[in-house]
């Protein structure tokens, strides 16, 4: 796997100040684009096209889709919308990778991404290499005015290609893990080490706190607005919960054990089979899980990876302690008190994913990205081992169903004792 380049000096440096000149501000939004867009073909640089075309569940995407797709958002978004004259690269493009955005037209069905044979992935790598030329020549020829005020439309295309460069990962793993013989996207892949420490907890006395983000740096709507909450009194896990302590609870009947679970979640367990995390296998009496470098022994100092809600709900259950709420993980983490916080697992935590007090989505299609998905689902803090560098902050809001594990997620306690 090769080493992925930071777009964070350069998404830092796109923001444009007073004194900016209109060829500086475009050579700033060209690296950019360039430093992101580069990070998505290589990350599929190791997928053959057939690897690019499976789609192993309805909550993922192929690789190729997820190519075409950021392509098509600025294709969309920036080139159709501020590019007089742009003829789309093909008609139907819009229709096969538009996503969700119900203003931006009809869209193919999500569970049968995986159907599309054609276009292939040279003809995405096509794709995307018209889109790059012709973005680039609109920075390189659009005026300081207009790129100063693109310029929040290019950070949020930059980072939601960042969010599906995550999903590249965790997609094509899982479809690996489905393969009884286990391909790996990377046999020199090794899962990151841990800073774990002997210090077991961390104390947050009472307080009121601001939560969101406060300034005018890049962030996603789902952030703002900045708020007072009360937070604490409670201990927080410097530590995220490791394998061996999951195969504790393992080992204890903890996934056999009604009263651990909530209703739903044991209705999951019980319909799934569920065992053990997601990807882990037995095999000669040995429990291995499927990663990026293919099947690996279980580390057991390691922290713990792709567990749902239900399954960290659990096991905080089992361990006579809670996961903490978002606003108790982001007062520790913005005071540096916890281990781990970013670039191994996210976290999951209690709270439900509902807007902070006065949230307004932003206005136009965009304002789909966040807002519509505030119900029933859970909020996760922090950021993964797949999440790409420059892209995680102290505020991020991740989102998922509680059943959901094909994620990089894990978990820390809270003790309110």
């Amino acid at each position: 796997m090769t080493k992925p380049a930071s777009a964070a000096a350069a998404l830092a440096t796109a923001t444009p100040s007073p004194s900016s000149d209109s060829a500086l501000l475009a050579q700033r939004l060209v690296d950019a684009y360039r430093a992101v867009r580069d990070e998505t073909e290589r990350r599929a640089a190791p997928l053959s096209p057939e690897d690019q075309l499976i789609q192993s569940m309805p909550d993922a995407s192929p690789a190729k889709w997820h190519r075409a797709h950021t392509t098509w958002f600025f294709e969309q978004f920036l080139l159709g919308e501020h590019v007089a004259g742009y003829t789309p690269f093909h008609p139907d493009y819009a229709y096969l990778f538009n996503s969700y955005y119900v203003s931006a037209g009809p869209r193919h069905a999500r569970h049968q991404r995986g159907h599309l044979t054609r276009p292939s992935a040279d003809e995405v790598t096509a794709y995307r290499r018209h889109v790059d030329a012709e973005v680039v020549k609109f920075f390189q020829s659009a005026g300081e005015e207009k790129l100063q005020a693109l310029v929040p439309l290019v950070e949020v295309g930059l980072n939601h290609e960042q969010q599906h460069q995550e999903l590249m990962y965790t997609d094509i793993l899982h479809a690996f893990a489905q393969n009884p013989i286990p391909p790996a996207y990377d046999p020199a892949w090794r899962f990151p080490a841990s800073n774990g420490s002997t210090e077991q907890w961390v104390t947050l006395n009472e307080g009121i706190h601001t939560v969101g983000h406060a300034d005018d740096s890049f962030h996603f709507d789902n952030e703002k607005p900045a708020h007072r909450a009360l937070v604490g009194p409670v201990k927080l896990a410097k530590n995220l919960v490791t394998n061996a302590e999951w195969l504790a609870f393992m080992k204890d009947g903890g996934y056999a054990t009604a009263t651990l679970w909530l209703m739903d979640g044991f209705a999951t367990v019980s319909n799934e089979g569920w065992q053990a995390p997601g990807h882990w296998r037995e095999t000669g009496g040995e429990w291995k899980i499927m990663t990026l470098g293919g099947l690996q022994p279980i580390d057991p100092s390691a922290p713990v990876c792709h567990v749902s809600y239900y399954e960290a709900d659990a096991f905080a259950r089992w361990a006579g302690k809670h996961l903490p709420t978002e606003m108790e993980w982001e007062v520790a983490a913005r005071a540096g008190l916890l281990n781990d916080a970013y670039g191994i697992v996210w976290q999951w935590t209690r709270s439900s994913y509902s807007p902070y007090p006065g949230y307004r989505a932003i206005e136009g299609a965009l304002g789909e990205y966040n807002g519509k998905f505030m119900v029933n689902q859970l909020v996760l803090r922090g950021s993964s081992l797949a999440t790409p560098p420059g892209h995680s902050r102290v505020t991020y809001r991740n989102f998922f169903y509680p059943h959901h594990r094909w994620q990089f997620t894990g978990l820390r306690l809270a003790d309110y004792a």
